[in-house]
């Protein structure tokens, strides 16, 4: 039976390292994504300049070749769901007989015709921007770094351009731009911690929306015009716009339907985790902890069904641990209503994200 794994996120790099157990079920894997893997959670202390960036990135087609694991290095661009046959970028098919989609998410777009524009998503986007704004530090230039949104991506952002203007002895223009603005995500301690921290060390918070922006500023709804040299997209995630190609059924923020086996509503044989993946009964944010933890029920199901035996449930977790790294040798951990902040909090989170990167290598 021929499995197809669609992108390499959290959950699949499970799936591969498991591949023997997949073989024994009768499951033939083989995995479409590109050859390198970016973690999400190393990203940050890489745009700081905390460490290289290479140590945030996984060999994708070294890790197939070690499990012997069929790597096709592409992207998806279609899904027949009657013959379920996946068409590539190249314009080459898979056949298959079960598919499974671990694609991540994507942000959306702002109106407008600023030159330096950069998503969060995909990670190349920041580690590139880290490069091009150590290009400007580099000079006579205080660039102007604006981050558009408001969430826990968009401060930790915030945070980690304001430590590469201190590594680099430079005194940092960033101004974040949101609705809200106030990390009322997060406990109500911990938010004042995270915006009094940020805002001694020069963070500018505005409270609007960006209308649209062009070479040099950006407008905002409230009728001002901010300078910007590089303007940061952190407006909320959602799934990538290949899910809509599915024909399968998708939630307002285009992720693919699933139930808890973690089988597309519209097709048992098509299975989805992670960010691309809404399970129903469980509402949820985008967070690389659910991929995580969704694996090893992903990898039971794929042999049950192989078997023709009865599938597991995947029950997300309410609480998780989440940490942000503040780029200034402390970070902001927070479980539920609990948080803490300090080096022990960016210590614990050097050790799960690195210790994430070393167990997924080859």
């Amino acid at each position: 039976m021929r499995l197809a794994l669609v992108g390499a996120g959290h959950a699949h790099l499970a799936v591969i390292a498991r591949a023997a157990r997949l073989r024994k079920a009768g499951l033939d894997p083989v995995l479409i994504a590109p050859a390198t893997f970016d973690y999400s959670g190393l990203a940050g202390a890489v745009l700081a300049g905390a460490i290289p960036r290479g140590d945030a990135s996984i060999d994708i087609a070294a890790l197939a070749r070690a499990h012997g694991v069929e790597h096709r290095a592409g992207l998806v661009t279609n899904l027949d769901p009657a013959t379920r046959t996946l068409t590539l970028s190249d314009g080459t098919t898979v056949a298959s007989d079960l598919v499974s989609f671990n694609i991540g998410s994507t942000v959306g777009e702002l109106t407008g015709t600023h030159p330096a524009v950069w998503p969060v998503k995909p990670l190349t986007n920041l580690f590139d921007l880290h490069g091009a704004v150590e290009i400007d530090l580099a000079t006579d230039r205080r660039p102007a770094l604006v981050i558009v949104g408001d969430g826990p991506t968009a401060f930790e952002i915030a945070a980690s351009l304001i430590g590469l203007n201190e590594r680099l002895g430079r005194q940092p223009d960033v101004i974040l731009i949101g609705p809200d603005a106030e990390a009322d995500w997060a406990p109500a301690g911990a938010a004042r911690h995270l915006v009094r921290s940020l805002e001694r060390r020069g963070l500018r918070r505005v409270r609007a929306s960006v209308l649209d922006h062009a070479e040099g500023e950006v407008r905002l709804d409230d009728g001002r015009v901010l300078a910007c040299d590089h303007l940061v997209v952190a407006t909320g995630l959602r799934a990538p716009p290949l899910a809509t190609t599915f024909g399968l059924p998708l939630d307002p923020l285009g992720r693919l339907r699933v139930t808890p086996n973690l089988q597309s509503l519209g097709d048992p044989v098509v299975f989805a985790t992670g960010d691309c993946a809404a399970i129903e009964g469980y509402p949820r944010p985008f967070a690389g902890v659910f991929g995580v933890r969704a694996a090893g029920v992903l990898i039971d199901n794929f042999c049950a069904t192989a078997r023709g035996e009865p599938l597991a449930h995947y029950r997300p977790q309410a609480h998780w641990l989440s940490i942000l790294d503040l780029a200034d040798g402390t970070g902001l951990a927070m479980r539920g209503s609990l948080w803490g902040a300090g080096r022990p909090a960016l210590r614990l989170k050097r050790h799960l994200d690195l210790g994430f990167v070393k167990r997924s290598r080859p």
